[in-house]
Parts: structure tokens; C-alpha cells; sequence
């Protein structure tokens, strides 16, 4: 694929990223193996994780967790009141979308607590090892995760065919939760509405948008602060993911949308 050479031309020292359609084995560039740190990408892996515990009746994702009034459908959504980082609430449950790294501790905490384990094993034996994925948590669940390319494209591969939960499932983790809450996606603004599944950021009529102006409304994924990303776009049925080791800023709010407009270009 030749849109994947823009990153080539990124200011990233190390830098790797895939293409994933349907079923196929990907198209790959950059190293496979290397060891990044996803950043917020960590997210949609604790995300799943919290699904399977669901499923497996470890949790439900309406009962109490975080805040008075919040559910863990809450802390998942960004929509529990909890800050970005650790403080008192700032608002009542599903009043804002707030962003929160400490509603994706507060839930990996309560889904420890069910399962009585600590929640690395749980994602460990939930999510990461039934992949295949050699990814490893090395501290906080919003964040922390560490992995390589290979260990990103078997995670695209389940969040467009899902196994390890039910179809309806992510389709139901992947439409809005909570509609109508404004909020601020990080350093892209304020949108009205900020539209949020059950830990996917969804990209809906958001305009502009890190993946770019080709991705379908039904697009969902998440990126991170080190400049990693990864999107789905099931209209497409394809993937895209990116691991690097520059922090986000200026550089990426311009790759990011015009490497996925290239992808999905080549795909039309």
C-alpha cells in the first residue's frame, strides 16, 4: 500500500503502522517487533476487557461503580463526572463527557475487585493472551499499556471480527452511550456533541477529526499521547493503526488525517 510511505517522512524516530482489511494478513511497514508504548490506545484493550467481564458475568455494566450515581457504563463512556487526572468530580454522572484517565483506573479497580485478581491478570488472561498478544501493562490501565505492531493488528483483528465477545456486543460498544453530552476531546476542542461508546471514541459528524474527512460516520477507535493511534471503520472494513515514539502535537494533527485519507482512498 503506497499510502502507508507517508510515515516514512514522520518526525518519529521509530515508527510502524498496518492496514488491515476484512480477513486479510495486513500490510505492514516499519518494525513489527519494536516495543512501543501505546499511550490512550490502552484504553480500548481495557475497554475489552470490561466487555468480557460482562459477558462472563463478572460485572454488569449498569451496576453502581465510581462516583455516587455512576455506573460502570459511565466510567466507560467518560460520562461519570470523574477529571482527567485524580480529584473530586466535577460534575454529576452523565451531565459531560469529561475525558478521564482516573474513570479508566476507577474501572479497572472495580473489575479487580469482582474478579478478585489483579486487573493486569485479568487483561492478561482475558484479552491479551487468547489474542496471542505478547502486550504487557506496565502501570496504569488509560495508559500504560506496551506493545508492538504484531500485538496492535491482532487487536484490530478482533474489533472487526469479534471473538472473544459477542458481535452485539461491540456493536453495542461502538454506538453512543449517553447521547447529547458535550465535552472536549483532547487536543483537537470542544465538540457538542463529544460522541462516545463504551470506550471508543466514535467519530460520528465530528468535523475535524484525527481520522481524516474518508472514514464513515460509524468509524470508532482511539488515539494516544504517544502519537498512536488505531481506527475502524466497518462501513470500509478496514483498519488502520500507527505506533510511534514522538509525543502528539502539531505534526500528527496533520499525518494523522492525511495518512487515513490515503489509506481509505486506495480502498475506493
Amino acid at each position: 500500500m503506497e499510502a502507508l510511505r507517508q510515515i516514512d517522512e514522520w518526525p518519529a524516530t521509530m515508527k510502524a503502522a498496518f492496514v488491515l482489511r476484512a480477513e486479510d494478513l495486513g500490510e505492514m511497514r516499519g518494525p513489527r517487533e519494536h516495543v512501543f508504548r501505546w499511550a490512550s490506545v490502552t484504553k480500548l484493550v481495557t475497554a475489552l476487557a470490561a466487555l468480557v467481564a460482562a459477558e462472563e458475568g463478572v460485572i454488569d455494566l449498569d451496576e453502581p461503580a465510581g462516583p455516587e450515581g455512576s455506573t460502570v457504563r459511565h466510567l466507560l463512556a467518560h460520562a461519570s463526572g470523574l477529571p482527567f487526572e485524580p480529584g473530586a468530580p466535577t460534575g454529576r454522572p452523565g451531565q459531560r463527557r469529561i475525558y478521564s484517565n482516573v474513570g479508566f483506573e476507577t474501572l479497572a479497580e472495580h473489575v479487580a475487585e469482582r474478579a478478585e485478581m489483579p486487573f493486569g491478570e485479568y487483561l492478561a488472561a482475558g484479552v491479551l493472551r487468547p489474542l496471542g498478544m505478547s502486550a504487557e501493562l506496565r502501570g496504569s490501565p488509560a495508559s500504560e499499556l506496551h506493545g508492538s505492531l504484531d500485538d496492535l493488528l491482532l487487536f484490530a483483528r478482533e474489533l472487526q471480527r469479534p471473538a472473544l465477545v459477542a458481535p452485539e456486543t461491540l456493536a453495542e460498544a461502538t454506538t453512543v452511550q449517553f447521547p447529547g453530552l458535550a465535552g472536549v476531546l483532547p487536543d483537537f476542542g470542544r465538540f457538542d456533541p463529544l460522541d462516545w461508546g463504551l470506550g471508543f471514541e466514535l467519530r460520528d459528524a465530528k468535523e475535524p477529526h484525527w481520522t481524516g474527512s474518508r472514514a464513515s460516520p460509524r468509524t470508532f477507535g482511539h488515539f494516544g499521547g504517544s502519537g498512536t493511534f488505531l481506527w475502524v471503520d466497518p462501513d470500509a472494513d478496514v483498519s488502520l493503526g500507527v505506533l510511534t515514539d514522538l509525543d502528539f502535537g502539531d505534526w500528527a494533527k496533520e499525518a494523522w488525517p492525511n495518512l487515513s485519507d490515503a489509506v481509505l482512498a486506495e480502498e475506493r
